[in-house]
């Protein structure tokens, strides 16, 4: 079984600004990479991994400012949530053990 290739961040970079050029498909082919490997790299671009140097445009600025103000706010909730189960987890342990309780005492 052959070991995976290494690829260097330049490398990626380079990959990535063919890959813009003549799309996905035809870089892989060309540079003889999997389509897959190539993909990841664009989604780890996209995500903010690989840097490849490129200036983003204002509105895609825009979009990232947007996107990270809108997962703040998601997490803010679901810490509310978390917090609300937490507390309404507790009471019901009280109860049950309340019950529980009852329960011993009257046998």
């Amino acid at each position: 079984m052959s070991k995976p290739r290494a690829y260097t961040d330049e490398y990626k970079k380079e990959a990535l600004k063919l890959t813009k050029e003549i799309g996905a498909k035809k870089a892989s082919q060309e540079l003889k990479i999997p389509y897959g490997t190539l993909y990841d790299w664009i989604k780890n671009e996209r995500k903010g991994s690989i840097e490849t140097g490129e200036a983003r445009t204002p509105a895609e600025a825009m979009s990232l400012a947007e996107e990270i103000q809108r997962l703040r706010k998601e997490n803010k909730d679901q810490a509310k949530e978390i917090k609300r189960l937490t507390e309404l987890n507790d009471f019901l342990e009280e109860a049950s053990a309340f019950f529980a309780a009852n329960l011993i005492r009257r046998q």
